[in-house]
């Protein structure tokens, strides 16, 4: 198990090297240029799209506007903005937020892009029913001879939407939470196959694999509409608490921010690194943040009822808006004024969800980790049913529609692994997959960037003409 633990670490960071990042923020920065900052004029539109203005129950597809991006978020706003932001300061220190903010403006413009491009090359899959993702966009949009790195997509998807982290870190949470009040032991363990398995983790993994088995085999909308109802109240009690928290220290917020700038171009925050290593830090943790670019936003995305591709787009487009310019950024304030993150840095840990239990209960004594721990339940929850949908898409795209729900019972076993496996393996193991799955998604996205961009000047043309008013 060690060995694969290193071969899976020394794999992650080499793949995140400079070819991806240029990939991935180069590609979105392309995005933004090439489009002429135009979809950030639109955030008004898009928000009237969400609210079901322009929806049209009749047209192809399977989930409302609103239900694409709550699937979408359920899946980004979660462990990845609670968990994943701790990971970056204790990886990367406060400058790693800073280029997580970076990459987040170039995510805009990236699902802009890529979730346009779902809706406009969506395929059918062997039931007849209209699907969207990169492995569509490939199929349908560069052609049949471009296969081959949609089946490279999927693969690594695979593996990408598995449950792991989500797992991992809600059953960190719980036992941290549960364990002083209710008293059971968390380092009781029994060995299997000459691994050490804590009990506690992993009744707490059979309980989650019993609670998400009743909902995914579903399908995506019985996913949708579980998601839209659970995500909005979570996001707003969670905005509620830290905001709470930062009124206890307004003072401290502009010396806060004064610090990530600092420490985004001097890399004093590393033992040992530098700038460099902050943008890779702060790079990935807003791909596992907001997944632009990675390509599972746009099979939910190219799902939603619309033949307007380009009004999907910009609904997509608040994704990274709202889970990393707003969530990430809030969890990092927390974390960042009560200093409890201080002690990590330098000290070759990584640390998860247990760093932001610690500085909400820092800021709230003895009530902090209870609210913030009923968050992480529903995020987590949300994040382990959007996941599913993503697996199964691509054993749907590869073996067809009716086997795609073999994939849940690779996905429900894997919960149960995730909730006690260490959490560096399985960072490792979704970065990488995160990475792999951004090749294919952004060279199809960069190579049709012209067809999306045609679409986007027709249709805010036919917007401003009050083609839509009616």
């Amino acid at each position: 198990m060690g060995f694969i633990e290193d071969a899976v670490a020394f794999f992650a960071g080499w793949i995140w090297g400079i070819p991806l990042l240029v990939l991935l923020m180069g590609g979105g920065l392309f995005f933004m240029v090439y489009a002429r900052f135009s979809p950030f004029l639109y955030f008004k539109h898009a928000i009237q799209v969400l609210a079901g203005k322009y929806h049209e129950e009749d047209k192809e597809g399977q989930i409302s506007h609103y239900e694409a991006l709550s699937t979408a978020l359920a899946a980004t706003v979660g462990m990845g903005n609670i968990s994943g932001v701790a990971v970056a300061i204790t990886m990367g220190g406060p400058g790693a937020i800073f280029w997580m903010w970076v990459s987040a403006f170039f995510g805009i413009a990236t699902k802009f892009f890529t979730c346009t491009l779902a809706v406009m090359y969506r395929g059918k899959d062997s039931d007849g029913e209209v699907r969207g993702g990169p492995m569509y966009v490939i199929t349908e949009g560069l052609g049949k001879k471009w296969k081959p790195l949609a089946v490279f997509f999927c693969i690594f998807a695979l593996i990408g939407a598995l449950p792991i982290f989500q797992a991992n870190q809600l059953t960190a949470a719980l036992n941290e939470v549960l364990a002083p009040s209710i008293g059971y032991d968390v380092a009781s363990s029994f060995s299997f196959l000459g691994i050490d398995i804590p009990y506690a983790s992993a009744i707490i993994g059979v309980i989650l694999t019993v609670l998400v088995s009743s909902v995914i085999f579903g399908g995506i909308k019985r996913i949708a509409k579980v998601a839209s109802k659970m995500v909005p109240s979570m996001v707003v009690l969670y905005f509620i608490l830290v905001v709470y928290i930062l009124l206890q220290n307004l003072a401290g917020i502009p010396e806060i921010f004064a610090s990530i700038l600092e420490e985004a171009f001097n890399g004093n925050a590393i033992l040992g690194g530098g700038v460099g290593a902050i943008i890779v830090t702060g790079a990935k943790r807003a791909a596992f943040s907001n997944e632009a670019g990675i390509g599972t936003a746009p099979m939910v995305h190219g799902d939603s009822k619309t033949d307007e591709p380009v009004r999907e787009g910009l609904v997509a487009m608040l994704g990274p808006a709202i889970d990393t310019l707003l969530v990430c950024t809030l969890t990092a304030l927390v974390i960042l004024s009560t200093g409890v993150y201080k002690p990590y840095i330098g000290d070759g840990n990584i640390a998860g969800i247990s760093l932001t239990l610690e500085a909400f209960n820092a800021a709230i004594p003895g009530y902090g980790a209870y609210f913030l721990g009923l968050c992480i339940l529903v995020f987590a929850v949300s994040s382990l049913l959007s996941y599913s949908y993503y697996g199964v898409k691509c054993v749907s795209f590869m073996l067809g529609a009716k086997n795609g729900n073999l994939y849940n019972y690779l996905y429900i076993g894997t919960i149960i692994i995730g909730a006690v496996t260490s959490l560096g393996f399985v960072v490792n193991l979704i970065d990488s997959s995160f990475a792999l799955m951004a090749i294919p998604t952004m060279i199809s996205a960069i190579l049709l960037a012209p067809k999306a961009w045609k679409a986007a000047q027709d249709y805010f043309a036919r917007l401003k003409a009050g083609e839509f008013d009616n």
